[in-house]
């Protein structure tokens, strides 16, 4: 049996954006009461609101025709405890999960070589927590126990290495090289059980919230996304798979590290038979572990079309059990005694380095050809190249980008502990040379990146003078206050710099590209440093050689001491941690489609939270509702939208402001915000209103033109400031606002009394 909602009761639910903000700045009142949710995220209402709602459940409220605003307030899902601040060490994981989304619009008969697309990043991402584990393998492994623990100037400078050392120690039993280094092996493991560990308690958290169980709708119009789709924020079952693939790749690299340095012993001329075929053995054994592991990568990806709450037991737990074993049996391998073994130069495995950048580049050319077959930009309007980024290579790029943040940190942690080790640089040999050879390149990556700055701040300057006469003309203020003006003309011309982010990453990624090919040529042509390799050149080469190596160190020591003080400062200090919560919530937003050791998605619990509460509330009370969100919280507003029912979208209005729905999310994530899918959100919804400033970095416009389905979803542009100068309505000078604020203008009130008007206030809905 059905009836109608009395008084067409209405409900705003307010989301904020990048930052947080706080229940009672959001409702405009000190005193807020928690109505659902936890200290996670929860939906708040004014303590008024709830006193004076009579019924029994505080989301009902048949009977009230004024709107009741509720904030969902999120912003502990990205800034949280301490513990967050190790997530720093995982920003290449998350750029290269970024990758996976940002693949071009396709249409449904390029299945394959979307898939394709998938795998290939999937790859990449199994590459960087290789590259990863190997970093850590080095420092522990060659630098420390092998290099310096064997060389009796350095291990007597470090007192603590005593027992390793052979000469220190008098042959302790430590001192031989295979139980050094099995010693040393608990380091790079502890690394991989730490991520393990976090990614395991954040899938419990965050994978494991169900959205909204529903039949999947018809994937064969037009505008289809998949953010649709009833399974695309429940990744649990590939995340878990991921996570024991990783975890298992990790632990052999320390098996791999340990393993082969003492089965290239075994196998000199007189070496022991048994071993010599145990070290056989055990490197087929290692072959076949990378095997399954990159198989079980390779084999499946995201289940998107229903909720799938299966989970592959058998493999999650065997796989990584069985590597560890492996690695358990290396270890003992590695501690027999062989007489006779002494551990000079560098560890055996220099290559490793080489062949994961060579890996990495393949990859990242493969990805391009993909994205450059599936690119597809939309040729409905009036300038359609502007709304793809990059013309459909942002994930290439992007994922260049990430295996060159993961290049520079493994590098630099090396490069610093090298140094650390042996500071006179006359103990050791130091790390590979391809580090060296990567460290070298970067002084020539910042000169071109400096000279790009140069010509976008030639431009915005420029502009920003052609900008002083539109707001004298539209303010009417001739002459005004050159002052004023020319605050503002630069607000509006620093606001266009997000535009020109496509070619700053293109140069970048593409420098980068280059620069790495040319180290890892010169590394492998030569096996010596650049310095080294400079000294038979002309004089001006070998000085260069020696400035951009001694600079590249410098500049990698000092990204690390700014690495680690930033994160020393963010586990104890809140607002710091809030300050890279905003990072997070920029590049968390997507599930852990490639990476499981990625930060987590935290709309993976959002979009389920708001969800929820637009359905059960339309259909409890058959109101209208108003969902308005600010910045990022815009853009869970359409995703938790696009997860409601037909029926329940059609009783939504949607209001956004300082929204980067199109600006960014619609030209570097395509396939998912391209202008198709929007105009289909457009049409679903009852009506969606969108505001913007032209002096906003972030929000834009979302670019819909009105038809039968509403109005034009862009307000005109909103000024910034509200007054030029002193006005009666404004007596004292008001602030250039930019992406804050949005509330304060009268335009936004006026927009959701519009939308409010618009839903019909009778509908029919199901006896509570």
């Amino acid at each position: 049996m059905k009836r109608t909602a009395p008084g067409g009761a209405a409900l705003e639910l307010l989301v904020h954006g990048v930052g947080g903000a706080t229940p009672e700045k959001m409702l405009n009142d000190p005193r807020t009461v928690r109505i659902t949710g936890d200290e996670t995220a929860a939906v708040f209402r004014r303590a008024e609101d709830v006193a004076a709602d009579s019924a029994p459940d505080p989301g009902d409220d048949r009977g009230r025709a004024a709107p009741v605003p509720e904030a969902y307030v999120w912003s502990n899902l990205t800034s949280g405890n301490g513990t967050r601040a190790l997530w720093l060490l995982l920003l290449p994981f998350m750029v290269v999960n970024l990758a996976h989304w940002m693949r071009p619009a396709a249409a449904h008969e390029r299945t394959r070589a979307v898939r394709f697309y998938g795998l290939l990043v999937r790859l990449a991402a199994l590459s960087l927590t290789v590259l990863l584990v190997a970093a850590a393998c080095e420092v522990a492994l060659d630098l420390t126990a092998w290099q310096c623990a064997g060389t009796h100037a350095c291990a007597e400078r470090h007192s603590w290495l005593g027992f390793l050392s052979p000469t220190l120690s008098d042959g302790g039993w430590w001192s031989l090289p295979g139980r050094r280094l099995a010693l040393a092996a608990l380091v790079p493991t502890a690394l991989v059980g730490l991520l393990w560990y976090l990614s395991h308690r954040t899938w419990r958290a965050y994978e494991s919230q169900e959205p909204l169980d529903r039949t999947p709708e018809p994937e064969n119009g037009p505008g289809h996304t998949a953010l649709g789709r009833p399974g695309f924020w429940y990744g649990r079952r590939l995340v878990a798979r991921l996570r024991a693939a990783h975890t298992a790749a990790g632990l052999l690299t320390v098996a791999a590290a340990i393993g082969t340095a003492a089965a290239r012993q075994d196998r000199r001329p007189g070496g022991p038979a048994l071993l010599d075929a145990l070290g056989w053995l055990l490197e087929a054994s290692l072959v076949t572990g990378a095997l399954v592991t990159a198989w079980v990568v390779c084999r499946r990806g995201r289940s998107e079309r229903r909720l799938d709450r299966r989970l592959d037991a058998h493999l999650v737990h065997r796989l990584p059990s069985a590597a560890l074993v492996l690695l358990a049996l290396t270890l003992v391998y590695a501690g027999w005694d062989r007489p006779g073994w002494t551990s000079e130069g560098r560890l055996p495995g220099d290559a490793t380095f080489g062949g994961l950048a060579i890996a990495q580049g393949a990859l990242v050319i493969a990805l391009a050809i993909v994205a450059r077959a599936l690119h597809h930009c939309p040729q409905n309007t009036a300038r359609p190249g502007e709304r793809c980024a990059l013309h459909g290579l942002g994930g290439p790029a992007v994922a260049m980008l990430a295996c060159a943040l993961g290049g520079v940190m493994s590098g630099g942690v090396s490069q610093q502990v090298s140094d650390w080790l042996d500071g006179t640089g006359t103990f050791l040999d130091g790390p590979p040379v391809l580090l060296t050879w990567q460290a070298s390149v970067i002084p020539v990556l910042l000169v071109v990146l400096l000279v790009l700055c140069a010509v976008l701040g030639r431009q915005t300057l420029l502009l920003t003078r052609a900008e002083q006469d539109k707001v004298i003309s539209e303010y009417g203020v001739a002459p005004g206050d050159p002052a004023r003006t020319r605050r503002i003309a630069r607000a509006r011309a620093m606001a266009t710099l997000t535009d020109r982010a496509p070619l700053l990453v293109a140069v970048t990624s593409t420098a980068t590209l280059l620069l790495g090919a040319g180290a890892v040529v010169g590394a492998f042509s030569t096996g010596k440093t650049p310095v080294r390799a400079g000294e038979t050149a002309q004089p001006f080469v070998h000085g260069a050689a020696q400035t951009v190596q001694a600079l590249g160190s410098w500049l990698i020591g000092l990204g690390f001491i700014l690495f680690v003080t930033w994160g020393r400062r963010a586990y104890k200090d809140a607002s710091a941690r809030r300050t890279i919560g905003i990072l997070w919530d920029v590049g968390t937003f997507w599930p852990r489609a490639a990476h499981p050791f990625a930060p987590p998605c935290y709309a993976e619990r959002a979009v389920p939270d708001l969800t929820w509460r637009m359905a059960s509330w339309t259909r409890a009370t058959g109101g209208r509702l108003v969902i308005s969100g600010h910045s990022q919280g815009s853009v869970l507003a359409a995703a938790a939208a696009w997860q409601l029912k037909p029926s329940d979208r059609k009783r939504v209005a949607l209001l956004t402001y300082g929204s980067p729905i199109e600006r960014l999310y619609g030209r570097w994530f395509p396939a998912h915000f391209g202008p198709e899918a929007l105009d289909a959100l457009h049409q679903d919804i009852d009506c969606w209103r969108n505001l913007y400033r032209p002096t906003d970095p972030i929000g834009g416009p979302v670019r819909l033109s009105g038809d039968d389905c509403g109005p034009q979803v862009d307000r005109e542009p909103l000024a910034d400031p509200l007054a030029y100068g002193r006005t009666e309505a404004h007596p004292l000078p008001t602030p250039v606002l930019g992406h804050s604020d949005y509330q304060a203008d009268p335009a936004f009130a006026e927009e959701r009394e519009l939308l409010l008007a618009r839903l019909r206030p009778e509908v029919p809905v199901q006896r509570a």
